[in-house]
């Protein structure tokens, strides 16, 4: 048994295979592009790594394509034979497999759950920690988050090498919760203790922006230029963030500048990619941007996952896509994917069901919210999608773009009022605002 630098205790015999499966984990941490080199390492030392299956299975359902299920399926299979050739493994490594069943299995919450509750007595383990922070994030449970988060912190030696990226994992389950001070404490904190922490890092640049703090959020983003661009495509995202701070300044050109050479410069079809995208797009044009053929890339590549609805956060973006340019066909196709999701039972159907499809019917331009009590709930069912805060913004945008376009104000000022328990009122909501009272008064 060996016991790694972020406190998990696996079964291999190899110290190539365990140094090189650290790497793999600080990879994670950091958002690194060679984390998936490190993982074949790690396999290639020892075939019968029993941690890094699970993570690499865990790594497959996080990329959320219907053609990695039965990979993750696969995966999980290596790992159950790992753990029966390792005579059973660590109770680390078990714990990691049955998560890893359940999440392969639909059932995020669970696994996330599982992993809890498996290392209650060592909640600052890094790697399981991080896989249920991750799992949370996409199942939308930021009070999940916050609780695993704070009990980590409170268990964490400062000199540990995993102490830095914990700490950032804190300060945005604070973000999300709109304690930005305590966020920006922490995120900072996070920052000196773990230089290479891009999601303390992105914490940090989330509270600049939920504040309405451009100047200082574009500074803090411009000053850690050199941890976040080493990234993988996270530092596409990192620039989405200072994208985002530059339109609310209303420098459209550099904006368009970043959206070209580090938002977009790759025409990837990662759902987080393509979420940056599709929304930054969108926020554009709101704004009476003229964005030129730049739609047509990520329509594409919409049209292309018209009948994947794996993650419904990543199902309404690819139908806001082919919604901006005109794409009747993919848009019909993919609004009765949703609904046919939504009739199933795992938890991605369940989110289909609340808000997937009265949010893909308001998208499409289908249905509108008739009242107030069907708007609250839309909005409150919103974080069950996954995603940031600022990410679902582009949803609360386009809801209050949608009940707007009939003339609803009233509607519209609900939806501000919502708005600004998290998010300080900014150009693009105003301009939204303007626009019904043009029309009414029209």
């Amino acid at each position: 048994m060996k016991r790694d630098a972020y406190d998990l205790v696996t079964s291999t015999d190899s110290t190539e295979a365990h140094r090189a499966f650290e790497n793999a984990v600080f990879g994670i941490a950091a958002h690194r592009p060679n984390t998936a080199a490190a993982l074949q390492a790690t396999l290639a030392a020892d075939p019968d790594h029993v941690a890094a299956h699970a993570l690499k299975g865990f790594a497959n359902l996080i990329l959320a394509r219907s053609e990695l299920t039965a990979v993750a399926s696969a995966t999980l299979q290596d790992a159950q034979t790992a753990l029966i050739r390792k005579s059973g493994g660590t109770s680390d490594e078990r714990i990691l497999v049955i998560a890893l069943e359940a999440a392969a299995n639909g059932l995020f919450s669970t696994a996330a759950e599982l992993l809890d509750d498996g290392f209650t007595d060592r909640p600052a383990t890094f790697l399981p920690f991080k896989l249920a922070q991750a799992l949370r994030f996409m199942t939308g449970d930021a009070a999940g988050m916050l609780v695993a988060s704070t009990r980590a912190v409170g268990r964490i030696d400062t000199e540990a090498n995993s102490a830095g990226f914990i700490l950032g994992c804190h300060a945005f389950a604070l973000e999300e919760h709109g304690r930005y001070a305590e966020a920006l404490e922490a995120g900072q904190r996070a920052v000196a203790l773990q230089p290479d922490d891009s999601w303390g890092l992105h914490a940090v640049s989330h509270v600049f922006e939920m504040r309405g703090d451009t100047k200082e959020g574009i500074d803090w983003l411009e000053g850690s230029r050199r941890a976040w661009s080493r990234c993988n495509n996270f530092s596409f995202h990192m620039a989405w963030h200072l994208g985002l701070l530059h339109l609310e300044r209303g420098d459209h050109e550099r904006v368009l500048e970043l959206y070209d050479d580090e938002i977009r410069p790759q025409q990837t079809d990662d759902f987080r990619d393509m979420a940056n995208a599709v929304s930054l797009l969108w926020r554009l044009e709101q704004s009476g941007v003229h964005v030129g053929n730049r739609w047509m890339d990520v329509a594409e590549i919409a049209y292309r996952r018209r009948n994947d609805t794996t993650l419904i956060f990543a199902a309404l973006h690819n139908l806001a896509a082919m919604v901006a340019v005109g794409d009747r066909a993919g848009v019909a196709e993919l609004v009765a994917e949703i609904d046919a999701k939504a009739l199933g039972m795992d938890e991605q159907a369940q989110i289909a069901a609340e808000i997937g499809v009265p949010m893909a019917r308001v998208l499409a331009g289908l249905d509108a919210p008739a009242d107030q009590r069907m708007i609250d709930r839309m909005v409150a069912n919103l974080p069950k999608i996954g995603g940031s805060n600022a990410q679902r913004d582009f949803f609360v945008l386009a809801l209050a773009k949608a009940v707007g376009a009939g003339g609803d104000n009233a509607a519209v000022t609900r939806i501000g009022q919502i708005r600004q328990q998290l998010k300080a009122d900014d150009q693009l909501f105003k301009s939204i605002e303007r626009s019904v009272g043009m029309r009414l008064s029209a």
